[in-house]
């Protein structure tokens, strides 16, 4: 049987380890922390669209070929383990003043001429949706095709998916790839694959989230994920089974993964500037991770040797690429490149490739 080793636990390194040992391959996985570190803390929002930008072609186009995977994906994983993944079916982007609303029809504009449902409402509009909503938003742009889902529930299922399908699980340090037998190898490290891999050109980006509990006699969470820009920083609202998961802060800090007064302070200012009533929620839970940045916000998938395929670099899309990279690992697996991941070949950067000094992988999530 054909060996792999998988470089990471996060939801793309299980993913990558459950759909391979279901093809025939004898599977392990390498990460001291499974299901932790970036694919913990992510909101989970599927929405390629609703963030698509003019001059943006190609991460708009890798995008939505992953978002039109998780309907299969999805089925497939809940028929494997009897988990459901999604908390939400749509996404509504909502503005605050006159520049951001014609941004918003500037992306429906975008977006639609290539073919991807938007539409824009008016404030009547965005109340008829989601009452609770602040009545200072003038106006709205619903994606009906961009759900959410719960990444720590999606985390769960994988692990156990993976367990079924006869994976092995090690909480092992890797220091090398090129020091592993396997057949095989997938480096899904996320933010520490640049230190396994040195000419991979992934950093760490930092990004903290809340989780906030609905308390009785509080407005009700939104039926949607709700997303805006507050004072210029970008917020989301995204619903879970007890309450809002709030999201997220951005910045270039290293691996540094503690949540500052800041960064809660402004989450919680700009939530409440679009959903009034979040201050009678409680706050349950603060986070952050080291998301898997690149220069262009594509990731790295596509082989690196004969022996390494990188998936990796996935930035705050992980969630959303979960799919597209699964189907693009396995098809290099098997000896041919994806079509519909050919952006996110690694070779765009670089052609010389080669293992760096010894580093733990422990970072990877």
């Amino acid at each position: 049987m054909r060996t792999l080793a998988v470089v990471g636990g996060g939801a793309i390194g299980l993913a990558a380890a459950w759909r391979a040992a279901e093809a025939g391959w004898s599977v392990t996985v390498f990460d001291p922390a499974v299901g932790s570190g970036a694919s913990w803390v992510a909101g989970g929002m599927l929405a390629p669209l609703s963030e698509g930008w003019p001059g943006e072609d190609l991460v708009l186009e890798f995008g939505a070929a992953s978002l039109a995977r998780w309907p299969e994906f999805a089925a497939r994983l809940e028929s494997t383990t009897g988990v459901s993944v999604f908390v939400a079916d749509e996404t509504l982007t909502v503005a605050l003043d006159g520049a951001d609303a014609a941004d918003l029809r500037t992306v429906a504009e975008w977006v639609g001429a290539r073919g991807h449902e938007l539409e824009v409402l008016d404030r009547a509009g965005v109340r008829a949706l989601e009452p609770a909503l602040a009545r200072t938003v003038r106006a709205g742009l619903r994606a009906p095709a961009e759900p959410a889902i719960d990444n720590r529930r999606l985390l769960d299922a994988l692990q156990k998916a993976c367990r079924k399908a006869g994976v092995e699980v090690r909480a092992e340090t890797v220091e090398r790839v090129d020091a592993l037998s396997h057949d095989q190898i997938v480096l899904a490290a996320g933010a520490a694959s640049s230190g396994l891999w040195s000419e991979l050109p992934v950093r760490p980006v930092k990004g903290e989230i809340l989780r906030l509990r609905h308390r009785p006699g509080a407005t009700p969470p939104p039926q949607r994920v709700i997303r805006a820009r507050v004072h210029g920083r970008q917020v989301y609202l995204v619903p879970r089974a007890d309450g809002i998961v709030v999201g997220a802060t951005q910045y270039e800090a290293g691996f540094d993964t503690t949540v500052t007064v800041a960064g809660v302070r402004d989450l919680i200012a700009d939530a409440e500037a679009i959903l009034p009533g979040i201050g009678e929620y409680e706050l349950a839970e603060a986070s952050a991770g080291s998301r898997p940045g690149t220069p262009d916000n594509l990731p790295l998938i596509g082989r690196l040797t004969d022996r390494l395929v990188a998936a990796t670099g996935h930035g705050r899309n992980g969630m959303l690429a979960v799919p597209l990279t699964v189907d693009a690992v396995l098809s290099l697996l098997d000896g041919a490149p994806l079509p519909d991941a050919k952006a996110a070949d690694p070779q765009r950067f670089s052609t010389a490739h080669s293992p760096s000094p010894a580093i733990s992988a422990g970072g990877v999530r």
